[in-house]
């Protein structure tokens, strides 16, 4: 079976349902988009290490797992997501230490939270990509276009196993803000390990810049 790599295009989270998220996976060489649906602690894991910026002051779960193998020389090579049963992902991690390869079980979350770390590639079979992988035909403006034609909204693919349109969010009030009192708040989140909320206020400082 061949493999299809994939990049992270972003990540999701439902105005309804509390703790829900959706990250989305886009093939490199193609247009379809994989959507699947992690928890809270998961997503902001992803989104820290999405945001070099965001240094957070005590390392989280998966920066402890990176120090623990970079000190006993372990390095992740890749992470291929191999199967899909009743709309669960599967994964697994490919690693390496002292030229011999384990292959170890892991959450799919958790598996591209350490991908990220150690700029691991990820992969998904075309077999995965053919049955859940879906095209997002209008950006969150075109949807506002067009009433909603052709988009997926966020709460529905939690409902219902589809896939997502990829929002922003809600700004809370943020666009009110100078850059200088955003960089303010941003640095307060972090240090009060709001990552859900810096990761926010990052978004807001990009969309300025």
């Amino acid at each position: 079976m061949s493999l299809v790599r994939l990049k992270i295009k972003g990540i999701s989270y439902s105005q309804t349902q509390n703790g829900a998220y959706a990250l989305i996976l886009n093939e490199v060489e193609g247009d379809r988009k994989l959507p699947i649906v992690i928890g809270a602690f998961e997503a902001q894991s992803i989104a820290i290490a999405l945001e070099k910026e965001i240094k957070p002051p005590r390392p989280l779960t998966h920066d402890l797992f990176k120090n623990f193998s970079d000190r006993f020389d372990i390095i992740i090579k890749q992470v291929i997501i191999h199967k899909l049963v009743d709309g669960v992902f599967y994964s697994s991690i490919i690693c390496e230490r002292d030229g011999i390869e384990e292959i170890v079980d892991a959450r799919t979350s958790d598996a591209i939270a350490l991908a990220l770390r150690f700029n691991a590639p990820i992969f998904t079979y075309k077999t995965i990509l053919d049955k859940a992988g879906i095209f997002l035909k209008f950006s969150s403006k075109d949807k506002e276009k067009k009433d909603g034609e052709g988009s997926i909204m966020v709460d529905e693919i939690l409902q219902e196993g589809e896939t997502v349109e990829i929002e922003s969010g809600a700004s809370d009030g943020y666009t009110e803000l100078t850059v200088e009192e955003l960089e303010l708040e941003l640095k307060k989140a972090v240090n009060n390990e709001d990552y859900e909320k810096a990761a926010k206020l990052r978004d807001e400082i990009s969309k300025r810049n």
